[in-house]
């Protein structure tokens, strides 16, 4: 028994520090490496694989490029921000469906996209098409406004155009803000790289280094589900506040759950990923409803995670079933 301690132990020593050697390497020529700014958020006007939900994403595709200021990746964060793409979905100011329009803005700007004969909001069909249309419609309305277009758009939906026309831009509303600045946030997560570049390697997040070492200190601890790592919690995690408290440590906010997770950065393949991405598994691989639990990518093709009741904080390989994909978080 001894011996096989010793053998275990050695090899948690080794790849302890194996991670170290990855981390230290690996960001230390990042700009050698990889160099250039990365790709833009709206890509070239193409969703990312498995980023909407399937029954909705050639809707998303399709109407997401009905103006210039407008693409699919922008559609898709808007929707999953308006109602985590619940068609049946209601806010208590009465918002109705998949893209939250209300009762009075959808008489006037609600399609009948599926020509069926009933323009109907709680039909994704007639409501996405809308909404995009009605993103469209808002981005002329404030064209005169100083700023970004895009942001402007999306504050025009949330808080009215004649907000932003009378603040000269983005409201001072602190929801309105906050929707801009998600939205924004989780383009890059949803768009697909322009074609020309998809051979280019996703340059790396020098912050990851840290979310690394930070999830690394934290090897042992028991797991907690819905545990944030505070006191009351007694320092222990669930997966999600694993992840979310290691960026949180370098300056990088993350939503508190996997799936929301999956949609804060672009996506690199298998054979691009680096120390710090996150790695997410899920029961359904072309539905990204179903991601169900996320780790830390440490190299070597091993992840530090919080896996379930009864476990520790510890590495694993990523190579099992379920495997969904990968996301690097952004800093913006």
């Amino acid at each position: 028994m001894r011996r096989v301690v010793l053998v275990v132990g050695a090899g948690f020593g080794v790849l302890l520090a194996f991670v170290g050697f990855l981390v230290i390497g690996v960001y230390g020529t990042a700009a050698d490496l990889f160099g250039g700014s990365g790709r833009p958020g709206g890509g070239d006007g193409r969703l990312a694989p498995n980023t909407v939900p399937p029954e909705y994403a050639d809707l998303v595709q399709q109407y997401g490029n009905t103006c210039p200021e407008l693409s699919p990746a922008i559609l898709a964060a808007q929707l999953s921000q308006e109602s985590g793409w619940r068609p049946d979905a209601q806010s208590h100011a009465a918002a109705q469906g998949i893209a939250q329009f209300i009762p009075g803005t959808w008489a006037t700007h609600g399609l009948d996209a599926n020509g069926d004969g009933v323009a109907d909001v709680w039909d994704p069909e007639d409501a996405i098409p809308s909404a995009a249309a009605y993103d469209c419609a808002l981005a002329g309305y404030v064209a005169d406004v100083p700023g970004d277009p895009v942001d402007n758009m999306l504050a025009a939906y949330n808080a009215g155009p004649y907000a932003v026309i009378r603040y000269n831009g983005v409201p001072p509303y602190e929801e309105t803000q906050n929707y801009v600045r998600i939205i924004r946030a989780a383009e890059a997560g949803f768009a697909a790289p322009p074609e020309e570049a998809e051979d280019v390697r996703l340059p790396p997040l020098e912050q990851a280094a840290g979310a690394v070492t930070f999830a690394q200190e934290h090897l042992g601890t028991p797991y907690l589900w819905g545990g944030d790592g505070t006191p009351e919690d007694d320092g222990r995690f669930d997966c999600s506040g694993l992840t979310k408290a290691a960026y949180e440590s370098v300056g990088i906010e993350l939503p508190r759950v996997a799936n929301d997770q999956w949609t804060v950065g672009p996506h690199p393949s298998r054979d691009e990923l680096l120390p710090g991405d996150l790695v997410f598994f899920a029961t359904d691989l072309n539905d990204p409803r179903s991601i169900n639990h996320v780790g830390i990518y440490v190299g070597g093709g091993y992840m530090i995670n919080a896996p379930y009741t009864g476990a520790t904080i510890r590495f694993d390989p990523i190579d099992t079933a379920g495997y969904y994909g990968a996301t690097r978080p952004s800093a913006s």
